[in-house]
């Protein structure tokens, strides 16, 4: 028997707020790494240890996730990460009342371990919550909300955390100020986990409509699925291998742009001591003007929602540019302007380095889709075995920003920027060796997709 399309409707609006909970979540760090450096006075490599602990999640939680998943069910998975978010919302609250940095850490990774199995268990949902012929617009919708919170969440970190905090070289952080951000990490994860719970209520009602959609309509596996079986899968064939390790770059450098931005628009030597960005109509309405000389670090924070917000619009460009363009060209084209970006930024440097640090973002917003079909195309393992493979490489999102955060404390934020266009140039190289050995069959991608 066929749900009520009303029930199945909410059910599904349910499931959409999950990806724009989750995106909005993720893109919190890049504020928060700039306000834990303040407020637990961190190195940079200290610093982006927020961002390792919340991705390396990813690499240690998938495939155990995709178990649970096949166990309980996608509803009951979700109970499960909804109740694993609050669990790390509230050592989030607990680290930010007592002021310990290693609980940020442990409520990060906790969160995290959360939103992966959400990765897992909503997808699936998403595309059969609905009519069959119409999954690929609902997923595509889902995925477009998951971009809106990451355009979001910036914004609304940059306003809590970064109040009044400084962290320039030779800046000492007040008392108040230092106050004042460990209360606004307080109220962003309270009101978090309120949001989580009223979900994990709605879900717990909703469970047995959820289960009659999922019974009624067969759905198809998540891409993020796994297991010792599918992990040899994955080993075996090469491309899966070449592939993981471009996912591992790719979201190694676009995090690690991402959660260093803030720190480096605030810079004397970018945006530190001019107002130029306040004359650009759309960066000037986001970033606010406190009517003080220079950019801010709040202000600078709250310009990181233009990163991201370019990987939305990106998206949708580079559907259209995909009936034109083949997949390899146009992923050669993308690493080869992101990683010529990231040179000027480092060896010119200046007020012009921040823009082209921001527009960074459109071109990373084609990568991650077209690298992963790309490798599917040409990997001799098992679709399954190979897309939980490339789940697990998001784990470049913690390696690879602690790497920048080392470099940028040696020689600055600018020249650290070296460290992401070399991933670009292996991701360029990927492309043009995966153009020149054609894949076993197209594959139509949808670029509202992402990690």
């Amino acid at each position: 028997m066929q749900p009520p399309e009303r029930g199945t409707t909410s059910a599904f609006l349910s499931v959409t707020t999950l990806f724009f909970a989750w995106g909005a979540i993720t893109s919190l760090i890049d504020p928060l790494v700039a306000a834990v450096k303040g407020i637990f006075n961190l190195s940079d490599l200290m610093a982006q240890l927020s961002t390792s602990a919340f991705f390396i999640a990813y690499g240690l939680v998938s495939l155990p996730a995709a178990g649970l998943v096949r166990r309980l069910g996608p509803a009951n998975a979700i109970l499960s990460a909804l109740a694993m978010m609050i669990i790390g919302c509230l050592t989030m609250l607990s680290a930010a009342n007592m002021a310990i940095y290693a609980l940020v850490l442990a409520g990060l990774f906790i969160l995290a371990s959360g939103i992966t199995i959400l990765q897992v268990s909503a997808n699936p949902l998403a595309a059969a919550l609905g009519a069959p012929e119409r999954s690929h617009l609902r997923l595509t919708l889902s995925q477009a909300f998951n971009s809106f919170g990451t355009f979001l969440g910036p914004i609304l970190g940059a306003h809590l955390f970064l109040n009044g905090l400084e962290v320039k070289q030779g800046a000492t952080v007040t008392p108040e100020a230092r106050a004042d951000a460990l209360a606004g990490i307080d109220t962003a994860y309270f009101w978090i986990c309120g949001l989580i719970g009223l979900l994990l209520a709605y879900f717990l009602f909703r469970r047995r409509l959820i289960q009659q959609v999922l019974v009624s309509r067969a759905t198809a596996a998540n891409e993020c699925v796994g297991g010792g079986g599918l992990l040899r899968d994955a080993l075996s064939s090469p491309w899966t291998l070449v592939g993981g390790l471009a996912i591992f770059l790719y979201v190694g450098a676009e995090v690690a742009i991402g959660s260093q931005m803030a720190l480096f628009l605030n810079s004397d030597a970018v945006w530190g001591r001019s107002d130029l960005p306040f004359t650009m109509p759309l960066i000037g309405a986001i970033m606010g003007d406190d009517g003080q000389a220079g950019v801010s670090l709040q202000e600078a924070g709250k310009a990181v929602a233009l990163y991201w917000g370019g990987a939305m619009i990106g998206r949708l460009a580079g559907t259209a540019l995909l009936m034109r363009i083949s997949a390899a060209r146009l992923l050669a084209f993308a690493a080869g302007i992101a990683m010529a970006l990231c040179l000027y930024v480092a060896q010119i440097g200046g007020v012009s380095a921040g823009f082209a640090a921001l527009s960074i973002g459109l071109f990373n917003s084609v990568m991650f889709p077209l690298i992963f079909t790309l490798t599917l195309e040409r990997s001799s393992a098992s679709a399954e075995a190979t897309s939980g493979f490339l789940c697990m490489a998001i784990v470049g999102g913690a390696a690879i920003p602690p790497l920048v955060g080392l470099v940028s404390g040696i020689h600055g934020y600018g020249p650290a920027m070296i460290v992401p266009a070399v991933c670009y140039a292996l991701l360029l190289l990927f492309a043009l060796v995966a153009g020149a050995r054609p894949g076993q069959a197209a594959h139509r991608v949808s670029l509202a997709a992402g990690h």
